[in-house]
C-alpha cells in the first residue's frame, strides 16, 4: 500500500517539460503528488474485494457511526482552492499596487526632505484610505460571495446504511467520506478518488486533469473485479475515477478511496490555484492605471525642473514636484473597482443572482448576445405527459406502460420527461411493476444516440420467464432507425417505407402544434433455461426494434417569456436558441413568444460547413436546433470570432462545453453539476427577466468604473496643464505641496460615493465594453478645459486682487486652491452624465451629499483655524462673486464641449 513508484507522469500529459528551477515548495508538492499518484495507481491494480476491505467498507456502504468518525479524521471533502483567503492576506494585498506603491515612495522623499512636513502625514492618510477601504470592500465582497455560495449546493448520490438499512441519498460532495459508495450517472461530478466497482458504458471527461477534450472509457465491470494491469499514471487507469472530472454518459458505483487534499487534484491545488485569466475589463484598467502612471513619471521631471529654473529653489520645486506627482495618482482606482463589483453581486443577489466570479458582473453588462435552450427560459419548464399514442395516432395506454417500465428502472440522468410518465402512473401500481419486474441491464442515454434502454425479465406472474425485454425510449428519428417492425392494431407488422412516411407525418404533426414527442420500441431476447442467464447488452442490441407507439409531452411558453425578450431586445441583447429538440418543435415554441425565427438552421447543416462559413450563419440565424454538445460550443465560438461578447444560458451536461466557451456563462440552482461547476453566475430562479436585471447591473457597475477613470485622467490632464503654465511664468510657486495634498485627499473622499451612483437608462440600453483609445481621446480633448478656468483664475489673482508678488503668494494660492477644489468637484457632476447636470439628470443622494461637503469644506478652510497651519488666508468677499462666475462658465463651456464630443465621436461615457 505504502510502496512508492518513482516514475508517475503527472497530470496534465504530454510532452516532457523543460527542466526548470522550482522552489522548495514546488519540490515538495511535485513529490507529494507523485506519491498520491503511485498510491492511486497501486489500488487500481488490486481487486476491488481488497480495496473495500483496506477501507474497511462493504458494498452496501458505511454506517452512520463509521461516517462521523471518518469526517472527524479526514476533515471535509475540499481543497486549499476553495477556501477564501485570510482576512490578513487581504489585507496585505489591499496595500499591494503599484498607486500605493507611488504613494509611498514619495512619503519616503517627503519625510527624506523634511520629517516635520504635514504632507507626510497627509500622504499616509491617503494611503490607509485607499487600502483600508478597498480591503473592507473586497472582505465584505468575499463574505457575501461566500454566503451566496451555499445556496448553490453541488451534491452527490451515496449509499449509506441507516439503522442497518442501505439507502442511497443525495448528499452535499463536502460530506463524503472514505469508503462512501457513490453512484454517478450523466452530468455528474466526481466528488472525490473513486476505485470503480461497476460502471456500465461509462464516459468521463477528464479536461481537468489530462487537457484531453475527449471523453474516455472507464472499464466496464460486472462481478469478479481483479483489478487491471499495473498502470503508472492514475488518469490513464480505468477503473479510476478522480475528483475534478465529470461523467458524460453510462453509470457506475465506485469506492470513495481519497477525499479533499488527499485526491489527486487536492495533491495538486497549491500549484493549480493563482489569479484566474484577466477579462477585458481587467486588462482595461491595468493599462490605464500603467498608462497614467507613465504619464505622471514623464511630466513630474518637467515640472520639477521648470520650477527649479525659473524659481532657484531645488528643494522646494522637488517638494513641490512630489505633491504633483500624488495628484496624478489615481489611488483609488483599486477601491472604485472592488466597491463596484461588490456591490453589483450584493445587489444581483436580491434578485436571486448568485455571481461565482465578481468580474463576471462586467462581462454581463458587455453582453450583446446570450444563446439559451428554450426549456425553463421561454417555457414553464413544467413538462406534462399530453398523449400516449399508438402507430395511428389514437390512445394506447399500452404505450404508457411500456415508457413508464423505462422511466421506472433507469438509474443514469433522469429528466423532466421521465418524470412526466412516472407522474401519469398510480404510486400503487408502482409497487406492483417492483414486484412483477427485474431489470437485467441498461444501455445508457448519450447525445449521440439520444435514446436510452432498460432490458426487464418478467417474473411468472406477469409472463413467461424465458425471455429479456428490451424498452427503448427515444427521439423519433433515431428509435425509428432502429425499427424493423411496428405495431399496428395489436398485430406486429414491417415497418414499410409507406408505414415509415406515415407514423413521420403523424409526429411532425403534433410537433407543430408544439408537443415535444418521443417514441417507444421493444425487441424481446429469449432465453434459454439450461444456460446461464444473459446478464449483458450493449448498443449493438439496439436493432430489430418494435415500434410501439409514441408520447406527446407539452411544456407552455411562459407568459412573460415575450415581455423579457422585448426587455432583452431594448438592452440590445440579441437572444438566440439552441436547442437540441428539433426543428418543428422549436420553431413553434419561438413563435409564441413573439421571437422571430427566420430561416432555422439544425445541427446537420453545422457538420456541413466550416468555421468561415458558421461565423456567416451564426450572424444571421436566430434558431439552432437538433444541436449536440459540440455544435453549441463552435456556435458560441463563431459568435465570439464575430466580435461579439457571448453569454450562455444552459443547465445540462450537453450545455457544459458551450458554458465554458462563452464569455460569461450563466447556469441555475437545479442543474446538473458539470453546469454549475462550468458556470460564472447562478440563477435561483430560471428566468430571463432576472437576468435582464443582471445585465443592466453589470453596465452599471461598468459606467461607475468608466466615470472614475474618466474623470481622473482627464482632472489630472488638466491640472498639469495648468501647472506647467502657472511655473512658466508666476515667480512664485502657484500652490503649495501641502495644498496639493489637501485638495487631492478631498477630491478623492468626493469619489467614495461613485459606486453608489446610479446611470442614465439611455447608458444602460447598449451593451458597454472597454475603450482604452476612448479614455485616452476623452483625456486629450475635455482634460483641457479646467486649465481655461484655471488660467483666467490665474489672470483674476494676479490683476483684481494684485495677487501679484511673492508677498502676496499666500492669497494667490488660496484663491487657486478653492476655484481648483470646487471646479475638480464639481466635474464629477458634469462627466457622469451626458445629459444636463442637475436638470435632465442627479446624481444619488450618496454622491449630492458628498461632493457638496466637500466643496462646503473646501470654502471654509481659508476661514477655518487651519488655514495658518495649511499657510492659507481668508479670501475677499468679492472673490466669490469671481468664483461663481468661474464655476458658471466652467459648467457651461464643459457641456458645450460635451454636445461637441457626442456628437462627433458618439460617446461619452
Amino acid at each position: 500500500m505504502n510502496k512508492l513508484i518513482p516514475q508517475v507522469r503527472l497530470a496534465p500529459p504530454g510532452e516532457n517539460p523543460r527542466p526548470a528551477p522550482r522552489t522548495r515548495k514546488a519540490a515538495e508538492l511535485d513529490a507529494r503528488t507523485r506519491e498520491v499518484g503511485a498510491r492511486l495507481a497501486e489500488l487500481s491494480a488490486r481487486p476491488a474485494r481488497d480495496v473495500l476491505r483496506e477501507l474497511n467498507a462493504t458494498p452496501r456502504g458505511l454506517r452512520q457511526d463509521q461516517v462521523l468518525k471518518r469526517i472527524e479524521r479526514y476533515g471535509a471533502n475540499t481543497v486549499a482552492h476553495e477556501r477564501a483567503p485570510h482576512w490578513t492576506a487581504q489585507l496585505a494585498k489591499s496595500f499591494w499596487n503599484p498607486f500605493i506603491g507611488v504613494l509611498v515612495v514619495l512619503a519616503a522623499v517627503m519625510y527624506w526632505q523634511d520629517p516635520a512636513d504635514p504632507g507626510v502625514y497627509i500622504l499616509t492618510s491617503m494611503v490607509l484610505i485607499s487600502a483600508l477601504l478597498r480591503f473592507w470592500q473586497e472582505c465584505r465582497s468575499t463574505r457575501s460571495a461566500e454566503a451566496l455560495k451555499k445556496l448553490v449546493t453541488t451534491s452527490c448520490a451515496v449509499s449509506r446504511r441507516w439503522s442497518g438499512t442501505a439507502a442511497t441519498e443525495e448528499i452535499p460532495m463536502e460530506q463524503v467520506v472514505p469508503g462512501d459508495l457513490v453512484r454517478l450517472a450523466a452530468g455528474d461530478m466526481v466528488p472525490a478518488d473513486l476505485r470503480l466497482l461497476t460502471a456500465k458504458d461509462l464516459m468521463v471527461s477528464q479536461a481537468t486533469l489530462s487537457g484531453e477534450s475527449l471523453p474516455v472509457a472507464k472499464a466496464d465491470t460486472r462481478a469478479h473485479d481483479l483489478g487491471q494491469q499495473t498502470t503508472t499514471d492514475p488518469v490513464e487507469a480505468d477503473n479510476l475515477c478522480l475528483m475534478g472530472t465529470s461523467v458524460t454518459s453510462g453509470t457506475a458505483t465506485g469506492v470513495v478511496v481519497a477525499t479533499g487534499a488527499h485526491t489527486y487534484f487536492g495533491s495538486m491545488a497549491s500549484a493549480l490555484t493563482g489569479d484566474r485569466p484577466q477579462t477585458a475589463f481587467d486588462v482595461g484598467v491595468r493599462r490605464v492605471s500603467f498608462l497614467l502612471i507613465r504619464f505622471m513619471l514623464v511630466m513630474v521631471p518637467v515640472v520639477f525642473a521648470i520650477n527649479g529654473f525659473t524659481k532657484g529653489d531645488w528643494d522646494q520645486a522637488l517638494l513641490f514636484s512630489v505633491s504633483v506627482a500624488v495628484g496624478l495618482t489615481p489611488e483609488m482606482l483599486p477601491m472604485v473597482v472592488s466597491a463596484n463589483l461588490a456591490r453589483g453581486a450584493v445587489a444581483l443577489s436580491k434578485h436571486q443572482v448568485v455571481v461565482k466570479q465578481l468580474n463576471a458582473i462586467q462581462n454581463l453588462g458587455a453582453m450583446d448576445v446570450l444563446c439559451t435552450d428554450k426549456t425553463g427560459t421561454l417555457t414553464e419548464d413544467r413538462i406534462v405527459l399530453d398523449r400516449y399514442l399508438g402507430t395511428r395516432g389514437e390512445e394506447d395506454r399500452e404505450v404508457l406502460e411500456y415508457a413508464y417500465l423505462n422511466s421506472h428502472f433507469q438509474t443514469g440522468l433522469r429528466n423532466l420527461m421521465d418524470q412526466a410518465v412516472i407522474d401519469r402512473v398510480d404510486e400503487a401500481e408502482e409497487v406492483v411493476v417492483d414486484r412483477l419486474f427485474t431489470m437485467i441491464d441498461e444501455i445508457p442515454f448519450d447525445f449521440a444516440r439520444r435514446r436510452m434502454s432498460v432490458v426487464l425479465r418478467r417474473d411468472e406472474l406477469s409472463g413467461p420467464v424465458f425471455e429479456h425485454t428490451l424498452i427503448t425510449k427515444g427521439a423519433v428519428e433515431e428509435v425509428l432507425d432502429r425499427c424493423g417492425h411496428l405495431m399496428d392494431r395489436g398485430e406486429r407488422v414491417e415497418l414499410t417505407p409507406q408505414l415509415r412516411a406515415h407514423v413521420t407525418h403523424l409526429t411532425e404533426r403534433h410537433n407543430r402544434e408544439g408537443l415535444r414527442v418521443l417514441a417507444v420500441a421493444t425487441r424481446t431476447f429469449p432465453v434459454d433455461p439450461d444456460t446461464a442467464e444473459r446478464e449483458s447488452y450493449s448498443v449493438a442490441d439496439e436493432t430489430e426494434l418494435t415500434l410501439v407507439g409514441f408520447l406527446a409531452f407539452l411544456d407552455p411558453p411562459k407568459k412573460d417569456a415575450a415581455d423579457a425578450l422585448r426587455a432583452l431586445a431594448e438592452n440590445g441583447v440579441a437572444v438566440k436558441v439552441v436547442t437540441g429538440d428539433n426543428e418543428l418543435v422549436a420553431a413553434r415554441v419561438c413563435a409564441d413568444v413573439g421571437l422571430d425565427t427566420g430561416e432555422l438552421i439544425t445541427g446537420a447543416t453545422i457538420d456541413l460547413v466550416d468555421d468561415v462559413e458558421l461565423i456567416e450563419l451564426a450572424r444571421t440565424t436566430t434558431v439552432f436546433a437538433k444541436v449536440n454538445p459540440v455544435q453549441k460550443a463552435r456556435i458560441v465560438r463563431a459568435l465570439k470570432a464575430d466580435g461579439h461578447t457571448v453569454g450562455f444560458l444552459g443547465d445540462g451536461i450537453n450545455d457544459a462545453a458551450a458554458l465554458r466557451e462563452a464569455d460569461v456563462g450563466v447556469s441555475v440552482d437545479t442543474a446538473v453539476d458539470i453546469a454549475k461547476e462550468s458556470a460564472d453566475i447562478i440563477l435561483l430562479k430560471k428566468d430571463l427577466m432576472v437576468l435582464e436585471q443582471g445585465v443592466l447591473m453589470g453596465r452599471q457597475t461598468f459606467g461607475n468604473t468608466i466615470k472614475y477613470i474618466k474623470m481622473t485622467a482627464s482632472s489630472n490632464f488638466g491640472n498639469v496643464f495648468s501647472v506647467l503654465v502657472a511655473s512658466a511664468f508666476i515667480p512664485f510657486q502657484p500652490m503649495l505641496a501641502i495644498h496639493l495634498l489637501v485638495q487631492n485627499l478631498c477630491y478623492d473622499v468626493s469619489q467614495l460615493a461613485i459606486p453608489w451612483d446610479r446611470m442614465d437608462k439611455e447608458y444602460l440600453k447598449k451593451p458597454q465594453t472597454w475603450d482604452a483609445r476612448g479614455i485616452g481621446r476623452f483625456m486629450v480633448r475635455i482634460g483641457p478645459i479646467s486649465s481655461v478656468f484655471d488660467i483666467t483664475t490665474f489672470l483674476v489673482m494676479w490683476y483684481v486682487f494684485q495677487a501679484d508678488s511673492p508677498a502676496r503668494q499666500t492669497l494667490f494660492q488660496t484663491g487657486w486652491f478653492v476655484e481648483g477644489l470646487l471646479s475638480q468637484t464639481l466635474i464629477v457632476h458634469m462627466i457622469r452624465t451626458r445629459k444636463i447636470p442637475f436638470v435632465q439628470s442627479r446624481a444619488s443622494l450618496p454622491v449630492l451629499v458628498m461632493t457638496g461637503a466637500v466643496m462646503v469644506f473646501g470654502l471654509w478652510l481659508p476661514f477655518s483655524p487651519l488655514a495658518t497651519a495649511l499657510s492659507m488666508e481668508p479670501l475677499p468677499m468679492s472673490y466669490f462673486p469671481w468664483l461663481l462666475c468661474t464655476l458658471l462658465a466652467y459648467c457651461a463651456l464643459t457641456q458645450a464641449v460635451k454636445g461637441w464630443y457626442i456628437r462627433r465621436y458618439g460617446s461619452w461615457l
